[in-house]
């Protein structure tokens, strides 16, 4: 017991190399997404008038650095395993920076004289809450915009670990099927994040929430490590999948992926433009804000069934033997319950009667005909 408790501490104590991996990660993040060509695209217009410009370039930038990573894996400068081997160290470091980061934040939040919506800081006085929720609604560093630089650097960190554990799945010849089909789900909903990309700049973590402890642990520590939990249980665990179950699966998977794509669409798209056709057919809205045609007039918040179909089938490739693979989906399930709610009240403060006439239109949340 002393023993394995030793291991343990030595396994997620950083180590130089674990920081050195991190800082490298962090920087070419910066450098290469501040250089590389990608379409400039406009954010929502924040209350006094003004609008952030975002370069929407992480396709390329995570082409490029997985290509830059299978050159150095491939003439032995760095172990394609190297973030498998080093997971829970890598997991102690990104934690430590995301507290040392969120402490920066708060310092510089309070200290800010600035007034522009961005960078006015929002100080209750609290000190836990303002330095969990964040004080400051857009801060930058040398032309970096955190809040998109942190969720992306959190989105390829997942993509990363899962292809490192790939790898030594492979080193190891100990590829199963089951393993094929999370890597291949993950890897297609990745993609599809910076292929569109620019949805990101309409969400609500982007145009209404401070950046704190909460949106920086979330997109550094929380999405790359715990979202990759299938993949981890996998690399120790082999599940024999029947035809059925495979085919079952990939249904799970593309039902959520055409439900969350197409419901993030239509809206980003209606933000843009409000006259853009929906399925073909002219937008039906409310009170001239809300819309309630395509997947917004069969429920609320319809993009969120789609997200937890698409976290379940990252599960399923995993069988039922344990709760573990699935404690993302459980997870997910809690936290958009609990965001539909805040939602919905925030809603409710800002539109008024709109958004009364708008439930009655559109009576379901969530999940049609049941919630």
């Amino acid at each position: 017991m002393g023993m394995d408790l030793t291991l343990l501490l030595h396994a997620i104590t950083p180590s130089w190399t674990s920081v050195a991996m991190l800082l490298l990660y962090f920087t070419y993040l910066a450098i290469a997404g501040s250089i590389l060509p990608g379409r400039i695209v406009p954010g929502a217009t924040l209350s006094d008038g003004t609008r952030l410009q975002y370069r929407c370039n992480g396709l390329l930038l995570l082409v490029l650095l997985v290509f830059l990573l299978g050159i150095v894996g491939w003439i032995d400068l760095v172990s394609p395993t190297a973030i498998a081997d080093r997971g829970l160290e890598l997991l102690s470091t990104t934690l430590i920076f995301s507290v040392l980061v969120t402490n920066l934040l708060y310092m510089v939040g309070c200290r800010s004289r600035d007034q522009s919506s961005s960078l006015k800081s929002h100080i209750t006085g609290n000190l836990i809450h303002d330095w969990w929720f964040g004080i400051q609604l857009n801060p930058q560093f040398m032309g970096l915009d955190l809040k998109f630089y942190f969720v992306r650097a959190g989105m390829m960190g997942w993509l990363l670990i899962n292809l490192s554990i790939l790898a030594k799945c492979i080193q190891e010849n100990n590829l199963s099927q089951s393993m094929i089909l999370y890597q291949l789900f993950c890897v297609l909903y990745i993609l599809d994040y910076f292929f569109y990309e620019e949805y990101m700049t309409s969400t609500w973590d982007i145009i209404a929430e401070r950046l704190g402890f909460m949106l920086v642990f979330g997109d550094i520590v929380w999405i790359p490590f715990t979202f990759s939990i299938q993949g981890w249980w996998l690399l120790r665990n082999k599940v024999e999948l029947t035809t059925a179950a495979v085919i079952a699966n990939c249904l799970v998977f593309f039902m959520g992926y055409l439900v969350f794509r197409g419901a993030n669409k239509q809206k980003h798209v209606f933000k843009k433009n409000p006259k853009a056709l929906i399925w073909g057919m002219p937008p039906k809205v409310i009170g001239g804000k809300l819309l309630v045609s395509g997947y917004w007039g069969i429920a609320r918040h319809s993009n969120y069934l789609g997200d937890l179909l698409v976290a379940l089938s990252f599960s399923l490739p995993c069988g039922i033997s344990s709760p573990v693979p699935y404690f993302y989906p459980t997870y997910l399930f809690i936290l958009l319950i609990w965001r539909e709610r805040r939602d919905e009240a925030r809603c409710a403060q800002k539109y008024k009667d709109i958004w009364a006439e708008y439930k009655k239109t559109v009576p379901w949340r969530i999940l049609p005909y049941v919630y």
